[in-house]
């Protein structure tokens, strides 16, 4: 029988498992001189998640609610951009928290979502890997919530870490230790610790990829940490937040 071109859209595709070491070494060099260049956050992850992201994505079917979350396919970054879900969101809850931050700092979830397809066809491609992928980026900024960790240049670092020790991609690895290698050296400011409290607290914590978002975004904040394991980031909270932008200078 033959196959029709949507069927052909769902055949089975391998996802690479190669390292591209040179192109994410070079991304990296441009993100550590513009921590606001999002994209080359993405160009790292292409290089080296690829073998990660499948590998997850069997986890994620391995759990409790995970194989009924992976047939349901939801697009998760157009959940989160539906003003009316946020605002239904009581204060003191995960979803409020993650509404006032997005807001405060001018962020949405489709915008991360265009940036990530920025010379990258393959992001919207119908297959489940590339779905677990986008899930993974849609969350990000809840993760930024649950971790305590904002959007300053150490708390992007401590983020990595911790996703790193979530994800076990290769990309994060690499972000984080080239921050910790670019950290001021400031005998009075402890931020290599930090990041590397970031990396502990994430594997310490439960595996939030395996999280139903959608009930996750009603808990009350400091409950959901409870559950998840998610313990205080001391050592970051201790830095002071007019410094921690500082904590890792631009690269030449």
């Amino acid at each position: 029988m033959a196959m029709t071109a949507d069927a052909a859209d769902f055949r089975p595709r391998p996802v690479s498992t190669k390292l591209d070491w040179a192109h994410a070494l070079k991304s990296l060099k441009r993100l550590l001189a513009d921590k606001e260049d999002t994209r080359q956050v993405f160009e790292i992850m292409r290089a080296l998640n690829g073998a990660s992201t499948a590998k997850g994505y069997q986890r994620l079917l391995a759990t409790e609610e995970g194989g009924r979350m992976a047939y349901e396919r939801q697009e998760f970054a157009q959940r989160l951009m539906d003003d009316a879900w946020l605002d239904s969101f009581a204060p003191g809850t995960v979803g409020a928290a993650y509404r006032d931050f997005i807001r405060a700092e001018n962020l949405s979830a489709e915008g991360l979502a265009m940036v990530s397809r920025d010379g990258m066809e393959d992001v919207d491609q119908k297959h489940p890997y590339a779905w677990f992928g986008r899930r993974t980026r849609d969350v990000h900024d809840i993760w930024h919530i649950l971790s305590g960790y904002h959007r300053d240049g150490l708390g992007e670092a401590c983020l990595v870490a911790s996703s790193y020790a979530q994800t076990r991609g290769l990309g994060w690895a690499l972000i984080a230790l080239g921050a910790a290698s670019r950290a001021r050296k400031d005998r009075s400011q402890p931020y290599v610790k930090a990041i590397w409290q970031g990396y502990q607290r994430g594997k310490a914590a439960k595996w939030l990829l395996g999280e139903d978002y959608e009930r996750l975004m009603a808990e009350p904040l400091d409950a959901a940490r409870k559950r998840l394991g998610i313990t205080p980031p001391t050592i970051y909270d201790a830095i002071p937040a007019n410094v921690r932008d500082e904590a890792v200078p631009k690269a030449a």
